[in-house]
């Protein structure tokens, strides 16, 4: 099948890859002022994990190109995963194809629009075929195999004549299916939505615990473990740490909360995101109570840079706030990560007071402290007595709570989790 990807985020790149890997003719139109900018140096197809490598190979194999909007070439079948501030430029392209000859097209709004939209842009299309819209459940550090190998898919809806070519579009991801759930197109809409934010909220009642746990003095992986073995709740979402990031959940947990204000609700969702910010302040408070305020000229070894393990991403990492507050203090920091370096030092630039390490344990070289942030594996399972006899001081901050508590306090080190 010849179809058109627009877009030039990390869901659009990932659905060009995935969808020419299973033969289609896919051209992916990612704007007038991205087609020439060599795949090495786009960030987000960087970030993620094997996506260069599989474009690569797709463009070498001629089933993939790229192209700027418009005009977009003939195809039947048209994938947009646009960012939420591109809305006009989809209305253009529905405009387009409904003022074109083509008849019959499929378009898949996979946009992270207000509820309503894919209703609108069927409107647009009018008589000239059908759109639908399938949520982004894209999960950053696991893109490719998110797309190739979903367990459930929703597809919303209005027209019936669309549902046969849609499901021969996705029949080569299907082979793994639990449920193919069918509703319309605003239900859709509302349901990415709400799926996102229940995660969110669980995250921020987990930390909210771990935070009067630390109090109470009750651990709270503990509490996590019977709370995760009860039917009704379930282990998921249910890890206390210092704050979530990413790019693509945080816009759509503000998109949602934004729909909430423009109701004249009061959205738990907003007290969400801002208490998610204070989180991602708690092992720099931490520190700085171990040492009383005096931070300056403190060694901190940090392990972890990127918002989560898998990608090299840092958008609205935790990190940054921490080491911002580092600096800030006149603390120097030496910090690793296995993927994440370049886009760290790329928002830094030549700050003096980063040191950027080869090696986890070269970053607790005579350190005051070591703070966990991202629960990389490599980090999981370190040398307790190397590390020990490495930093100056063995304090611990554990951002992730993957060490052992019990390990952590007979190799001598002073041991701080979240809620632990």
């Amino acid at each position: 099948m010849k179809i058109n990807v627009y877009g030039s985020g990390l869901s659009a790149w990932v659905a060009a890859a995935c969808l020419a890997r299973v033969g289609n003719d896919v051209v992916i139109c990612e704007g007038s002022q991205g087609k020439d900018k060599p795949l090495n140096k786009i960030a987000v197809i960087c970030d993620e994990l094997g996506l260069l490598h599989e474009l690569e190979q797709q463009i070498d194999s001629g089933r993939l190109t790229r192209s700027a909007y418009m005009p977009a070439p003939v195809a039947g079948i048209h994938w947009v995963a646009l960012e939420s501030s591109e809305q006009e430029t989809v209305v253009q392209i529905v405009r387009g194809l409904q003022e074109g000859e083509q008849s019959d097209v499929l378009i898949i709004n996979q946009c992270n629009f207000m509820v309503g939209a894919t209703a609108e842009l069927q409107s647009l299309l009018a008589d000239k075929g059908d759109v639908v819209y399938i949520p982004d459940n894209l999960q950053e550090g696991v893109a490719l195999q998110g797309f190739s190998q979903p367990v459930r898919i929703i597809l919303g809806l209005d027209r019936d004549h669309a549902l046969i070519k849609i499901r021969a579009v996705l029949r080569p991801f299907s082979t793994r299916l639990d449920a193919l759930q069918l509703m319309s197109s605003r239900e859709a809409e509302f349901t990415k939505f709400a799926i996102t934010g229940m995660l969110a909220i669980r995250l921020g009642y987990v930390n909210e615990l771990a935070n009067l746990a630390d109090r109470l003095g009750v651990d709270i992986s503990v509490v996590q473990e019977g709370m995760g073995a009860d039917p009704r709740i379930g282990p998921h979402y249910l890890s206390a740490g210092c704050g979530f990031g990413g790019q693509n959940f945080h816009s759509y947990i503000s998109r949602f909360s934004g729909i909430f204000q423009e109701e004249r609700q009061q959205s738990l969702l907003k007290r969400v995101i801002d208490e998610n910010e204070v989180q991602k302040e708690l092992l720099f408070r931490k520190l700085w109570q171990h040492f009383n305020g005096k931070l300056a000229g403190k060694v901190i070894a940090f392990w972890g840079a990127s918002f989560k393990p898998g990608t090299a991403s840092i958008d609205n990492a935790p990190s940054l706030k921490i080491i911002d507050a580092l600096i800030s203090q006149g603390a120097c920091v030496n910090v690793h990560d296995p993927e994440a370096m370049i886009n760290l030092k790329e928002h830094y630039g030549e700050e003096s007071l980063i040191t950027y390490c080869e090696t986890a344990m070269s970053a607790a070289e005579e350190a005051d402290a070591l703070l966990l942030v991202t629960e990389w594996s490599l980090y999981w399972s370190p040398d307790y007595q190397k590390l020990s006899e490495t930093m100056r001081e063995p304090l611990v901050i554990d951002g992730r709570n993957i060490f052992d508590k019990e390990m952590m306090l007979e190799n001598g080190f002073t041991y701080l989790g979240v809620g632990r």
